[in-house]
């Protein structure tokens, strides 16, 4: 079929970002998807409720960027993003969350992530974002105080926090404990066996010199990898 010249260039300047969504909640998934149909430029691929299916899904669909939650279960969006930055260097990661601390940040832009946007922002900033990240650039949503970014940027290759030393499945399987999963869930989830899972706890408390699954809990909490809300079993 033939184009008209006019209408080839405005093809190419009509490029189209793909997206990923992923955050647990069916909801918020739905109400980030009506806001993105708004932005001409913007097409949603695919829609994720944990780390491990926004993983297949990026495998599947090659997106622009994937839109990440931190607090899902099973993998949390900063795993998920460090992964999907590694395997997928096309693929960039804008995070989407709730929380402005400076842990949160650090830990994003340390996973790979290349935008923070704060779930409560307008759709003028997750435009701006998605334009930024998707041009090379970082993005931070404006809410995050000039004390978070100078904090972050402090602490980039100086960073003395013990979850860098982890390997990922040590994350992985931290994680999993801190959602109360046993160890025999762990190993079919994971395709381990029992044995193998309970090493890497072992080395997980020696690690991190905590030795009780309660205290697992709470440093899995502390540095972001579950919300504190989840129940301390």
């Amino acid at each position: 079929m033939w184009l008209h010249p006019c209408n080839v260039l405005w093809a190419d300047a009509m490029k189209i970002t793909r997206v990923i969504l992923a955050d647990d909640h069916a909801l918020v998934r739905a109400g980030i998807r009506s806001l993105l149909e708004k932005i001409p430029s913007i097409a949603v691929v695919a829609e994720a409720g944990d780390g491990r299916e926004a993983l297949a899904l990026v495998k599947k669909h090659q997106p622009t960027l994937v839109l990440m939650d931190i607090a899902m279960p099973e993998l949390n969006g900063l795993e998920a993003a460090a992964r999907i930055t590694k395997n997928f260097p096309g693929v960039k990661v804008i995070i989407l969350s709730m929380h402005f601390g400076d842990e949160y940040v650090r830990q994003a832009f340390r996973a790979g992530a290349s935008g923070y946007l704060l779930k409560d922002g307008t759709l003028a900033e997750m435009e701006l974002a998605i334009e930024a990240v998707g041009s090379g650039g970082t993005f931070l949503s404006p809410r995050i105080s000039r004390r978070v970014i100078e904090s972050y940027l402090e602490r980039v290759g100086n960073d003395s926090s013990l979850l860098e030393y982890l390997t990922p499945r040590g994350r992985e399987i931290l994680q999993l404990i801190a959602e109360g999963k046993s160890t025999k869930e762990i190993a079919f989830l994971l395709a381990l066996s029992i044995k193998t899972v309970e090493a890497h706890r072992a080395r997980l408390m020696a690690r991190l010199d905590i030795h009780n699954v309660p205290g697992l809990v709470r440093y899995a909490m502390q540095v972001g990898l579950v919300p504190p809300e989840l129940p301390q079993t």
